[in-house]
């Protein structure tokens, strides 16, 4: 019997040669990943101190180049927006699973969700200073860039959610339901633990995108770097994200330290970045144990 020239002996050359071009393709992905953050790193790290991290920054006085109020303007946004997008983004992946009828408006909605998601950050952002902004009078201010965010990530939070709810094995409702549970009892004792790994993920996807949008927020958060006066004042206000702050240390290099300031806000996002990774994932892990 001949041997099958795809799976025969003529087929271990081409075998070999694929497995070397896919190990080159990640070992290529993982050398860039590691190189930026290495350069990162590097030349922000040594930058970092206590006062760095705990004062205010101030484009006139030497003395005051930390940025605390841009930490806290950060963590501001990813707070709102998550409070206002995640509900959301839930209620609509589980009446889209659970309650509408997968007909042309499932259709439809899905459509819209998609094209949204590959909308460039940038047309949010003028969308939200048009309408946030303008219209609702709230002038540039966190509350006006976590509704824009609200937007941006919505698509990303209700695709990913629809996907894990979709994942949970259908006999799993129809045995509950077969025992007497009612359709709301099912889902919230039933789907969602089920599906929880993949809202958290969702959410910790999410998570990244805000921390690391500055388009989006430079129409309608701001550029005030003053030190926050609490929390409920800051939302109406103006200010600046790490992100929007990284963009403007560098782009004016007002001051001949400016790009060390920079490099040293790269590093602190990406710190931040990981750690609320880090968080995530650990309460997400609680949950499943739970």
């Amino acid at each position: 019997m001949k041997n099958n020239s795809l799976y025969g002996r003529h087929s271990r050359p081409l075998d070999t040669v694929l497995q070397a071009l896919i190990g080159l393709s990640a070992a290529v992905t993982v050398a860039v990943l590691v190189g930026i953050l290495l350069y990162i790193l590097i030349n922000g790290v040594p930058y970092l101190s206590m006062r760095f991290l705990t004062t205010a920054y101030s484009e006139t006085d030497d003395s005051l180049k930390g940025i605390l109020p841009m930490i806290l303007n950060t963590l501001y946004v990813v707070v709102i927006t998550l409070l206002i997008s995640a509900p959301v983004g839930l209620c609509s992946a589980i009446y889209l699973t659970q309650y509408a009828k997968q007909g042309r408006l499932v259709k439809v909605i899905r459509f819209a969700t998609e094209v949204l998601s590959g909308i460039p950050s940038i047309l949010f952002g003028l969308f939200g200073y048009t309408v946030f902004c303008i219209l609702f009078r709230l002038q540039t201010s966190i509350l006006a860039g976590c509704l824009t965010m609200t937007l941006c990530i919505l698509p990303l939070i209700i695709r990913t959610t629809e996907e894990s709810l979709l994942s949970v094995p259908s006999s799993y409702q129809e045995g509950a339901m077969a025992l007497g549970a009612g359709k709301l009892r099912v889902i919230m004792g039933i789907v969602l633990p089920c599906a929880m790994p993949g809202v958290l993920t969702a959410i910790i996807l999410a998570m990244g995108r805000i921390v690391g949008e500055s388009a989006a927020l430079l129409f309608t958060s701001g550029l005030s770097y003053s030190m926050p006066k609490g929390f409920f004042r800051q939302i109406f206000a103006s200010g600046r994200t790490l992100t929007l702050h990284l963009y403007q240390t560098a782009r004016e290099a007002s001051t001949p330290d400016a790009l060390n300031i920079a490099f040293a806000t790269a590093a602190v996002l990406l710190i931040l970045v990981f750690i609320l990774n880090c968080l995530a994932r650990f309460f997400s892990r609680m949950l499943q144990k739970g």
